[in-house]
């Protein structure tokens, strides 16, 4: 499979909804011979994802704005503009956005596959804006994540 340069504007690549954040696809594994997924969150303050570990991915996330709490196999990192935070394959991990304001982010993850978890568990977005709050079925998450190979562990961390 052969890849073409190509420049993915602002505001465009594919929107989901996801757990309760705006998700938007910048490059897929399609696009990258299988090797990275590059997608761009925007998480409302004091969002918490669930405690969780990818079993195939390497996840790094370049902070846009915003700050949150990162938690990886027992050590915590506060990160901000311009810092990039690693977690590594198979640590267990979470993240919780400060309080204050949304926190806007690159995720990287290594190989491609993440925007196959995050479409089958998110729904399309109607418009590039966080979503109502709403409730999220944890079944429907675990059976997915488990599907794309990544581990739910426990419930999001609360400030």
């Amino acid at each position: 499979m052969s890849t073409r340069p190509f420049v993915r504007r602002a505001g465009e690549g594919e929107a989901h909804w996801f757990v309760g954040s705006l998700m938007t696809v910048k490059t897929t594994g399609e696009q990258t011979r299988g090797r990275l997924t590059v997608v761009e969150f925007i998480n409302p303050p004091g969002f918490g994802a669930p405690l969780h570990r990818h079993q195939h991915e390497d996840e790094l996330f370049y902070v846009l704005s915003g700050t949150a709490e990162f938690r990886c196999d027992g050590e915590a990192f506060t990160a901000g503009p311009g810092d990039l935070v690693l977690l590594p394959v198979g640590l267990p991990h979470t993240f919780l956005v400060g309080s204050d304001e949304p926190l806007r982010a690159l995720q990287i993850t290594t190989p491609s596959g993440f925007e196959q978890f995050a479409a089958e568990a998110g729904t399309p977005a109607l418009d590039r804006r966080l979503p109502d709050p709403g409730p999220i079925d944890p079944a429907a998450l675990g059976h997915a994540a488990a599907r794309h190979g990544i581990e739910l562990l426990g419930p999001p961390p609360q400030h």
